[in-house]
């Protein structure tokens, strides 16, 4: 049972807002562990360390995971089980957003596991609960004794006006040009993630530093106000390291051996050449170091960054290209006959195939989650199969990777998506990438722009990205920003900064950095030299599609949008939905009413379909007035008293049969028949019914 007495409570100003943080109290047996709240907002985060490195571990193995629990907003979840089951995409892109700026601050030969859990417990829409959960990530390691080198701060910038403000609520974000998730230490920016509407690259870099000041603030009252208090002391871990014997045995053998390898800037050469001054060198270390081989591969990894980033510091990277250079592009479009939009863009060995589907508005995505987004008209998934890379790898579903990368591919083009007044259709994107080789996310907002395109979706500009890498020396502080990075830039770099924009701004930004943190000169730099890219990018692919296509697919959905009065729905659907099925079925169409009134129709071929239907259903919805004129159809004839004229489905009136000429008719079987097709007039509207005037008979 939890010291109740020991338990400690921390308050301090967040951006206007009080932040609440209980330590203590729960979750006694974590290393780490916090209640954070802030407003309604509440969000539990522990951290725990295994006691020992895990066996054959190359990499840190870091989880975090961000846990949506639907009682946090009052909801039952729903399917068959009424529990909460995988996690959504939300909680994935959450889970990314906590684990980016916590990953580069642990120390390096760590190798036991870390698990970072953060669970929403009460959320108020208006107190967005990623940056709470990032907060209480940095306390949770803070105060926990697991060895990290924070604290961190996390802030969401918003800009109206051309005024920012902190943690933005529903309606400010709905006016807001900006949505950038931010997280650093009190020294220097980790992560970014940012949505904009083709904002300039000195508004986003304004937001990054307006943020890092509210980030500094967290920083200091975590680091001076709560881990004196309820910290505990950082445990003294055994390191993985390499033997400085061994390492310098391995470089005084190996390293021209090295260099010569990795001197072309053929990339299947190198990886050959490489590939045998490797196992050159492993196997003169076998009989020395037996039992130490791992090392000697991890010397060797050290030696080829080392070269290849003097390299780079000296102006020649791998494959030849000057810094600020971008790879060769092709492109092309249309190449999928049944596919409604289709487009490759290729840039050095990264390829992207991204093709765009049409549907009607009612195939949105439907959310389950804990913010208000009920449904997603613009959808953007991105897959990257084994094969991309040349590996002998079965499919799988999405990973944290795939839906990471889809999620920017879709916020960098969501900003020049036509309105659904102005383009009602629902529009599905998809990126597969054939080929990678670095930046394949970047490829796939090109490719998607192109796509689009070839659709004919009028978007509001084209869209382009690239990604900018860095190198940094961490002796002198020198650094080289370079153009559109590829695999080997990226993984043997500091940054993988992407940044994706129309010819006016930036849409989306995502930073990944290696190292802790980087400065606003670095960060103004690579924004200013992505933007050259961007723009030199996008005249390649409007070379390739120079405008949006004039006329959709005849594959794709013909669709008519329009609104009746609500209050008329239940007349256009009818009883068990007879009257809407009976028009879908005359028409051969696809109609969806939404609540506010608004139908949509949907047809393929030729669209006339759809006016037919729609011309139905507006008469169904218009309240009769006298003077109105139909078209309709006899059902039922009293002899000597008139014909009934069904002239909407559900409506119908009377014709007396003194109205159906101007000379006498004696039964009115000499006029009309059942089944005949006549046009009428409204005369008269009475408590009895509808009276008609037969203007004329169309068959």
């Amino acid at each position: 049972m939890p010291d109740l007495n020991n338990s400690k409570v921390f308050k301090t100003n967040y951006a206007g807002k009080e932040l609440i943080v209980e330590i203590g109290k729960y979750a006694e047996q974590a290393n780490g562990a916090c209640l954070v709240r802030c407003g309604d907002t509440a969000v539990h985060v522990s951290v725990c360390m295994s006691e020992t490195a895990r066996e054959g571990m190359d990499f840190f193995p870091l989880s975090v995971d961000f846990e949506e629990k639907m009682f946090a907003v009052g909801k039952i979840p729903g399917g068959f089980k009424k529990r909460e089951g995988r996690a959504s995409d939300k909680a994935i892109l959450i889970s990314r957003l906590i684990d980016r700026p916590i990953r580069p601050l642990f120390p390096k030969g760590i190798f036991n596991d870390v698990v970072v859990t953060a669970t929403a417990l009460s959320v108020d829409p208006d107190i967005a609960p990623e940056p709470i959960a990032m907060i209480g990530s940095s306390i949770a390691l803070s105060i926990s004794d697991i060895p990290w080198a924070g604290p961190t701060g996390s802030v969401i910038v918003g800009c109206i006006d051309g005024q920012y403000l902190i943690n933005p609520t529903v309606a400010e974000k709905e006016k807001s040009t900006i949505h950038l998730s931010l997280a650093g230490t009190k020294d220097a920016i980790l992560m970014i993630e940012a949505g904009a509407k083709e904002v300039t690259d000195e508004e986003m870099v304004g937001a990054i530093m307006y943020g890092h000041e509210e980030i500094k603030k967290i920083c200091a009252w975590i680091e001076e106000e709560i881990v004196p208090v309820a910290g505990k002391a950082k445990r003294e871990m055994e390191l993985y390291h390499i033997p400085e014997d061994l390492d310098a045995a391995v470089k005084a053998y190996g390293y021209d051996k090295l260099y010569a390898a990795l001197d072309t800037f053929d990339r299947q050469e190198r990886q050959v050449r490489q590939a045998e001054a490797e196992a050159e060198i492993i196997e003169h270390f076998s009989e020395i170091y037996p039992d130490q081989i791992r090392e000697v591969k991890d010397s060797i990894y050290y030696i080829v960054k080392g070269i290849v980033r003097a390299k780079i510091f000296e102006g020649v990277r791998p494959d030849g290209r000057k810094l600020t250079e971008v790879r060769p592009i092709w492109c092309e479009h249309g190449i999928l006959p049944r596919v409604h939009g289709s487009a490759v863009f290729t840039r050095g060995q990264t390829q992207a195939l991204t093709t765009c589907t049409l549907g009607m508005l009612g195939e949105a995505q439907r959310m389950e989650g804990l913010d208000e987004e009920e449904e997603k008209r613009y959808m953007h998934q991105y897959n990257f199969p084994g094969y991309s890379t040349g590996e002998a790898k079965a499919l799988r579903s999405p990973g944290r990777r795939e839906i990471g990368h889809g999620a920017l591919a879709e916020r960098a083009l969501v900003p020049v998506i036509p309105a659904p007044d102005q383009f009602p259709y629902a529009i599905r994107v998809v990126s597969d990438i054939l080929s990678s080789n670095g930046s394949s996310s970047m490829a796939s907002v090109c490719g998607s722009t192109m796509a689009l395109m070839d659709a004919g979706v009028p978007i509001k500009a084209p869209v382009a990205g690239c990604a900018m890498g860095l190198v940094k020396d961490p002796e002198t502080g020198k650094y080289v920003i370079m153009t559109d990075i590829q695999g080997l830039e990226d993984f043997l770099g500091d940054m993988d900064f992407k940044v994706a924009g129309t010819d006016q701004g930036i849409t989306a930004i995502q930073m990944d950095i290696k190292i802790k943190g980087i400065s606003k000169e670095i960060m103004l730099d690579a924004i200013a030299q992505a933007q050259e890219a961007r723009k030199y990018i996008l005249g390649k692919m409007l070379e390739c599609v120079p405008a949006v296509a004039e006329e959709l697919s005849p594959y794709a959905p013909k669709i008519v949008t329009f609104k009746i009065n609500p209050e008329k729905i239940g007349d256009v659907v009818g009883k068990q939905g007879k009257v809407i099925n009976k028009i879908i079925e005359q028409t051969g169409t696809k109609i969806d009413i939404e609540e506010d009134g608004t139908v949509c129709i949907a047809c393929y071929g030729d669209i006339a379909n759809a006016k037919r239907a729609q011309a139905i259903v507006e008469s169904i919805a218009h309240d009769p007035e006298i003077g109105d004129m139909f078209v309709g159809v006899v059902v039922r004839i009293l002899s000597k008293v008139g014909a009934f004229v069904e002239f909407a489905p559900g409506k119908d009136g009377m014709v007396h049969i003194s109205k159906l000429s101007e000379q006498r008719v004696n039964q009115v079987e000499d006029v009309l028949n059942i089944g005949d097709k006549v046009k009428v007039e409204i005369i008269k509207i009475g408590e009895k019914g509808i009276d008609l005037k037969l203007l004329e008979k169309l068959n």
